[in-house]
């Protein structure tokens, strides 16, 4: 059985590599549904105009795969309501940029 757990650690390893953290501590995954051996995967991008969409989401389908193997279908679904915002970040994430928490 697939878990909330198993697929936010298989997303943790997906780096959006022009900033060097993890989707998950930037806040880019919005919602994760798991039906049986479904995974749906709703998550956002830090703007509109970010290059790397196709990259993230084959990455976080390549990851939740190779993570939770007994999964028959991953979905990841890119949208933009509501608008990402630096308030979204993990305090982590924020320190890693210098930011104050």
């Amino acid at each position: 059985m697939i878990t909330q757990d198993q697929v936010m650690a298989a997303l943790r390893q997906v780096v959006d590599p022009e900033i060097g953290i993890n989707v998950v501590d930037l806040g880019l995954v919005y919602r994760v549904e798991i039906g049986g051996n479904r995974v749906h995967v709703t998550m956002t991008m830090t703007t509109q105009a970010c290059p790397l969409h196709a990259y993230l989401t084959e990455a976080a389908q390549a990851a939740i795969g190779a993570t939770a193997p007994e999964a028959e279908a991953v979905q990841v679904d890119m949208v933009w309501d509501p608008p990402w915002s630096p308030a979204m970040m993990s305090d982590a994430a924020k320190q890693r940029l210098g930011w104050r928490t």
